[in-house]
């Protein structure tokens, strides 16, 4: 067994028990990153930490949107590991499927503190506890969703697009100390997506140019790099991970 050399290097990863998150934590590790990962599912946390190693991930649970978490994790990553070099707001929520004009705006508002308010709050306290005087990335896991209409999950695709504008005014506001880009993928095949696809991958992926829906470790490999240092002169960008699905929406 090759042992991978410590990069010293610690991130910070919300909504990582398992999914996009999960995926991202081991893309991280296996380059000799340490992590701590969030949730709100203490079992399931527990158990991703012993697939990624106790020696290199803990956890905090908890609800991403609150205040109180965001805190308790910033502060249990600087106790164990003494910096906090990558963020990865990963953590997300989508718990309607209909059309906008129908839309409950008490349930608007869950989305927008989960996808959009709860990345803010991480981010802010990241910065304030090591990125500020130190450096680092912040990664934020928006979604195609967000880039053009999404018939049936707008409330989840109007916060991604929020999600999106947040990374760059981030980006503006925390250079050149840190860097700050988002990830758009298309459909992944989680739990948290199986409604898109279950009982009909196959159909599903038909449209997808690459003739398949990601996986978490495609998520994970574009946030490997950027919170490495290829890609240190990228900023405030949104790179889309879809297979190639939007190459559908040209003419002919």
């Amino acid at each position: 067994m090759t042992t991978v050399e410590p990069t010293g290097k610690v991130a910070l990863i919300t909504g990582a028990s398992r999914g996009i998150g999960y995926g991202v934590a081991e893309a991280l590790v296996a380059r000799g990153d340490r992590v701590c990962i969030t949730g709100r599912n203490e079992d399931a946390l527990k158990e991703a930490v012993e697939q990624l190693g106790a020696d290199r991930a803990i956890y905090v649970a908890g609800k991403a949107h609150d205040e109180a978490h965001q805190a308790l994790a910033v502060e249990r990553v600087m106790e164990a590991f003494g910096r906090v070099d990558h963020l990865v707001n990963n953590a997300g929520t989508n718990p309607v499927f209909g059309p906008i004009a129908d839309l409950d705006l008490n349930v608007a508002r869950k989305v927008f503190e989960t996808n959009v308010i709860s990345a803010l709050g991480f981010a802010q306290k990241t910065w304030h506890a090591w990125q500020k005087d130190n450096g680092g990335t912040i990664v934020n896991i928006a979604s195609v969703a967000g880039v053009a209409p999404s018939p049936f999950i707008a409330a989840y695709g109007v916060s991604k697009a929020a999600l999106i504008n947040l990374t760059q005014q981030l980006a503006h506001e925390f250079a050149p100390k840190v860097r700050v880009n988002s990830i758009s993928p298309a459909v992944v095949k989680t739990k948290f997506a199986q409604a898109l696809y279950e009982g009909r991958e196959e159909e599903a992926a038909a449209s997808y140019p690459l003739g398949r829906l990601g996986v978490p470790s495609d998520i994970g490999g574009a946030a490997a790099f950027l919170t490495s240092e290829q890609s240190a002169w990228v900023t405030g960008q949104n790179l889309v991970v879809d297979g190639g699905i939007f190459l559908n929406a040209g003419v002919g």
